[in-house]
């Protein structure tokens, strides 16, 4: 029988070492660290739930959301609604105070038509809300809302009033060309109903 060379004994110990050490696993400190971080993403997810609901207490003295008319009125745009998306409402100039009394800070599909009326806000799936026209107060382009950040001018922001608030909300068309029509349609009829509630 052939004796191993210095070094091809050294190789054979370090394989026979490789091999014992792959065997052996600690199963337990794995199944200890699992489940300390399926506790500790389930902590985190707890916190955001109840931090959600205090901020919806808080919010607790906004009055209910009107609903829409029977009458709306003529619609005001060439096309009569604007399919998209609803990206949350916050606190008129102020982009991360989310607001979510309501349901207004569910994210969700959205369809828009502005009539004489105001401004209908249908949402599958969450609570649809319409804002009367002497309600709106402006209408712009903008980039981001309530952690939602989208390139500049991709965003519709309509300003309203809802009973001692200024809100924003955020809405992007599946058109992104629509915005600059809504903007300056929704501006004309803010313009138009201030200039006839002075003229009173």
């Amino acid at each position: 029988m052939t004796s191993l060379t210095p070094l091809a004994a050294e190789i054979a110990t370090d394989l026979a070492v490789e091999q014992k050490s792959a065997e052996v696993t600690d199963w337990a400190a794995r199944i200890g660290w699992l489940v300390g971080l399926v506790l500790f993403v389930a902590l985190v997810y707890w916190l955001m739930r109840e931090g959600w609901k205090w901020r919806g207490t808080l919010q607790g003295d906004l009055p209910e959301l009107p609903g829409a008319p029977e009458e709306p009125g003529d619609a005001r745009l060439t096309v009569l609604s604007m399919s998209g998306r609803y990206h949350g409402s916050t606190t008129a100039g102020q982009w991360l105070d989310r607001i979510v009394a309501h349901g207004l800070g569910t994210r969700s599909r959205v369809e828009l038509t502005l009539t004489d009326a105001g401004l209908d806000v249908v949402r599958p799936g969450a609570a649809d809300f319409f804002v009367p026209a002497e309600r709106l107060r402006e209408a712009r382009l903008d980039k981001g809302i309530a952690g939602k950040v989208l390139t500049e001018g991709g965003l519709l922001v309509v300003t309203w009033e809802h009973g001692d608030r200024l809100i924003d909300s955020g809405f992007r068309s599946d058109r992104a060309a629509e915005h600059n029509e809504w903007v300056d349609t929704l501006n004309h009829m803010i313009d138009k109903s201030s200039d006839t509630e002075g003229a009173r």
